[in-house]
């Protein structure tokens, strides 16, 4: 069975989130619950279906719309094309920068944005309220995956959940022993693995160090890994640096991780569990665990454009691929947990729900999920100003020199 890499990242470019956004919402350790006080652009809202527009232009990441091309026994795009009459035009992208910039063209109706990106698509007016009600499987999407400081601002829903996943510690088990318990193991531990530690290759993995830093160095007073004011970003930025000096490689490619693992050029480092899965099967002596710090973590959202000319079939896309049956394709193809619990039932390997904590609420509370930093502190201080994705892109090129 044909598997893709589940999210074939590179380096974010460095361009600054230059978006004016007021008063962002208070965020705890379970994350909160949509982004009170941000006022986005007023955009309508669809207020009916009409009738379908015979196509729909898709921005995605690879793995989330596939027509049996890449592999035939996964093909989720025909069956909609031939339910609703709507052509699926796809176009696959690699990075969140990418996808922001193509969604600004107004070329593209819908999109799968992560949490690193949804938010400035919010704030550039690049994405439309969404009306749920006229989305007939959102009243089975996971409620904790609704209202959410990535998909919607002052109670109204930006998208519809897709999937969803952490970030966690993986290490070779013949040479990282006693098996890591922290991300300490990655940090102040990282002289240990000297160039046979692996990193996330973006800015948003500045949200880790931050993490880190605030279960152990409380006296910084972070509250929220995405909201970090200039000196906690230094903070931030230090831990890294002195981190960057036992790092072999950062890993934007999930191949690039699996690789490093079955070769023993890397013995502990963040992954994703897909990642950890690949290198098992593939003889790697490879395990993850969740670390007592908790993580970071992804949770996509399908996004519509103000100025799709195929809103009709643009809603229908949303609809039809938060169903239960394309839900459980996608997230066993993609490797990720379905947002759509009703998906459990139809997977493959029954056990892939309890594998992916699916339905896992507690679990699920325990991620910071990416969130797009902004200047207007996400931890709801007023006093202080808080670094942008900016800030976070010129300190990750500091970072990585």
């Amino acid at each position: 069975m044909k598997k893709i890499s589940p999210r074939r990242l590179a380096a974010v470019a460095a361009a600054a989130l230059l978006v004016a956004v007021s008063g962002c919402g208070t965020s705890s350790d379970s994350g909160s619950s949509g982004n009170g006080g941000f006022t986005p652009p007023d955009l309508p809202m669809k207020q009916s279906i009409g009738d379908m527009e015979g196509q729909v232009n898709i921005l995605a990441w690879p793995g989330y719309a596939e027509d049996g091309s890449n592999d035939p026994n996964y093909d989720w795009v025909t069956a909609f094309e031939k339910k609703t009459g709507c052509q699926a035009n796809v176009k696959y992208f690699n990075t969140s920068d990418e996808a922001v910039k193509l969604m600004q063209t107004g070329e593209y109706d819908v999109v799968s944005a992560s949490g690193d990106a949804s938010l400035r698509l919010i704030a550039s007016g690049d994405a439309a309220p969404v009306n749920t009600d006229l989305i007939e499987n959102y009243a089975d999407i996971a409620p904790f995956l609704k209202d959410r400081d990535w998909n919607s601002v002052n109670g109204q829903m930006y998208g519809i959940p897709h999937g969803w996943g952490a970030n966690l510690l993986a290490y070779n088990t013949e040479v990282v022993k006693p098996a890591p318990t922290s991300w300490g193991a990655v940090f102040g531990g990282a002289s240990d693995y000297p160039g046979k530690v692996t990193a996330y290759n973006s800015p948003i993995y500045i949200a880790d160090a931050g993490l880190y830093l605030m279960k152990h160095q409380p006296d910084l007073g972070i509250k929220n890994p995405y909201a970090l004011d200039q000196d906690q970003l230094q903070a931030a930025v230090d831990l890294l640096k002195n981190q960057r000096k036992y790092v072999g490689e950062y890993w934007s490619d999930y191949l690039q991780e699996v690789s490093g693992f079955k070769t023993g050029d890397t013995v502990i480092g963040t992954a994703w569990q897909y990642n950890a899965l690949t290198a098992q099967a593939e003889g790697a002596p490879i395990k993850t665990v969740f670390p007592s710090e908790t993580s970071t973590g992804w949770s996509d959202t399908w996004m519509i454009n103000p100025k799709s000319s195929h809103s009709n079939c643009g809603y229908a896309w949303m609809d039809y691929i938060a169903g239960p049956g394309p839900q459980a394709q996608v997230a066993e193809y993609f490797g990720e947990a379905p947002a759509n619990t009703k998906a459990c039932a139809l997977t493959v390997d029954k056990n892939f729900c309890d594998d992916w904590h699916a339905e896992d609420k507690a679990y699920s509370d325990k991620l910071w999920y990416w969130t797009t930093p902004i200047s207007d502190c996400l931890d709801g201080r007023t006093d202080v100003q808080c670094t942008d994705y900016g800030d976070w892109t010129q300190a990750w090129t500091e970072i990585k020199g």
